[in-house]
């Protein structure tokens, strides 16, 4: 069983061109995230930069080591952080900046690193969403010193739930070594729930989204099947009970077979992608940027509304998928902010941004067929769009 995480790292590092030693499995991205900023030493005391557009996991990994998360706003066309508003964010506090690659797009590494290099910082990439995407010729999540991967259900491919960790630096890739021989192994009984839930979710009948989302939540909520989140992970930024948990074999194979059909998916990806594109254009709408410097996964296609909660009933009415990351600037935090170090006000594109936004499904599960479908809702609700 071990010798699926070799293969599974393998894999991974030949898909990132770099080498198998680099490479950190866990139980899940945030774990991965955890044991970066431990490996750099980050504590009690210390800042880390971060966009104000992300998912609460990243600020509670920073806070269970007792450091504090500073929030930088984004740009309007990128939604990832606005590089001309780090700096004045920095002070003798600040070790790390850490920049993600929203939707799948990449962050502008030239200038964060710059920055980084001129105040001594470390930067850490959150490639959650940015598997299989590049910034000028180099893969997602080899821009930085350190890098962070998801692999759980709405990723660039999945293993249910998953992460790992990609270093360029030897020394902190074999700090991260040590430290994943010494997770905890999950449980069986978490390791048998996951593996059911991969099966249900193999089978879902499209038809079902809007009720399997829900049950999903509920669900994940209360801790009763492995869920993205857990409820006590959003009710306060406190370590969890066994967060320190290893990859599965179940994940490690469930990965390999995901890898094998990657490069298809992701075209895929694209080309359902452009169909959007092309009708929002026809519609007078532009909601996706793909600089020049950057090639663009595009796990989720975002676009913007007026009223949010009108266009998702709607949508449900008619059966059409759509997610909605990002409910606020941490998502899906959306009262108690203070408990997170932010403060709701500071933050405007954010904050818009979180109020309004929607995304439409680019994974393989939508066809063709299915696309034109979602187009044509789209068009036919047209005036619930935000233009600005």
């Amino acid at each position: 069983m071990q010798n699926l995480k070799v293969q599974y790292k393998t894999a991974l590092a030949k898909k990132l061109h770099a080498k198998v030693n680099q490479i950190s499995l866990f139980w899940k991205g945030r774990v991965g995230l955890y044991a970066i900023l431990k490996a750099m030493g980050i504590g009690e005391g210390d800042e880390v930069i971060i966009p104000a557009f992300t998912c609460v996991v990243v600020p509670n990994a920073i806070i269970y080591l007792g450091a504090t998360p500073v929030y930088v706003d984004i740009t309007a066309a990128t939604y990832n952080i606005d590089c001309s508003k780090i700096e004045e964010k920095i002070t003798a506090a600040t070790k790390v900046i850490i920049a993600q690659n929203t939707f799948g797009l990449s962050s502008d590494f030239d200038e964060i690193n710059a920055i980084a290099q001129k105040h001594q910082l470390e930067v850490i990439e959150d490639c959650t969403h940015g598997f299989g995407g590049f910034y000028k010729g180099k893969a997602n999540g080899t821009c930085a010193k350190a890098a962070f991967y998801s692999s759980q259900w709405n990723k660039p491919f999945s293993t249910g739930i998953g992460g790992m960790v990609l270093c360029q630096d030897a020394v902190l890739a074999e700090k991260l070594q040590k430290m994943e021989g010494e997770l905890q192994e999950p449980s069986f009984k978490e390791v048998q729930m996951l593996g059911l839930q991969l099966k249900v979710r193999s089978r879902l009948n499209p038809s079902l989204y809007w009720t399997a989302i829900k049950t999903f939540r509920l669900l994940s909520k209360y801790n009763i099947v492995t869920g993205s989140s857990s409820g006590e992970e959003l009710a306060a930024p406190i370590l969890p009970k066994d967060f320190l948990k290893g990859l599965s074999p179940i994940q490690a194979k469930k990965g390999l077979e995901a890898l094998s059909v990657f490069d298809q998916n992701l075209k895929h990806r694209r080309t359902i992608a452009s169909l959007y594109t092309a009708a929002f254009a026809e519609m007078g709408f532009t909601f996706l940027t793909e600089p020049a410097y950057a090639t663009h996964t595009i796990i989720k296609y975002p676009f913007l509304v007026k009223d949010r909660k009108a266009f998702l009933a709607l949508a449900e009415t008619n059966n059409i998928q759509l997610n909605d990351w990002f409910l606020s600037p941490i998502h899906p935090i959306e009262s108690k902010f203070e408990q997170w170090h932010y403060v709701y006000g500071s933050f405007p594109i954010a904050e818009k941004i979180s109020q309004h936004i929607l995304n439409l499904p680019t994974d393989p599960s939508i066809s063709i067929k299915e696309a034109q479908r979602i187009i044509q809702f789209l068009q036919k609700h047209s005036n619930h769009f935000l233009i600005d």
